[in-house]
């Protein structure tokens, strides 16, 4: 487990920001974020579920470069919290191997009314996926792939695989985390 709290000043420092390798907790997430306060609690969950773009998925790895994710989590708490001051966050992330159902990631924000708790929560996740260096491989029958990921010598016209070349995401406008 690896879990960092923001330093003084920076706006994070009430969140509660991890990684880690067992099963997340929401009670442990919004318990962070509730307070006498807040009027609204808004909570994401992140599942694995059991297909993807068609495929059969059978489990996920999530990897993650640990200390650059984990400060990168808290650049994106601390500018949450500047542009919505009222704002308590919780975000803890998963890595590791995750069966169909488990919880990759939960997401959770209070805030005195609903709109700030939901502006909150949804910018916690977006912000997640399109910048925290975590990266996801989906296992299916055909065996496992790295989402988003696509060979170098693949380029844009595209190529028949050969053995130990092939892998998913070919094509796909943006990488999925």
């Amino acid at each position: 487990m690896s879990e960092a709290r923001g330093a003084p000043g920076d706006g994070a420092g009430e969140a509660l920001v991890a990684l880690r390798t067992e099963a997340l907790s929401v009670d442990e997430a919004t318990a962070h974020v509730r307070h006498g306060g807040a009027g609204a609690v808004c909570v994401f969950l992140g599942t694995v579920r059991d297909e993807s773009e068609g495929r059969p998925v059978v489990k996920l790895e999530y990897e993650a470069y640990e200390s650059m994710a984990l400060a990168e989590m808290r650049r994106i708490v601390a500018e949450i919290v500047r542009e919505l001051p009222v704002a308590r966050l919780a975000l803890v992330h998963r890595t590791g191997a995750l069966a169909v159902g488990d919880v990759a990631v939960v997401c959770a924000a209070s805030a005195p009314h609903r709109g700030e708790a939901y502006q909150a929560c949804r910018a916690l996740i977006d912000r997640v996926k399109a910048r925290v260096p975590i990266w996801k491989r989906e296992h299916g029958p055909d065996g496992a792939y790295w989402v988003g990921w696509q060979d170098a010598r693949c380029g844009e016209a595209g190529h028949v695989h050969g053995e130990g070349h092939a892998h998913g995401g070919a094509g796909r406008a943006e990488p999925e985390r």
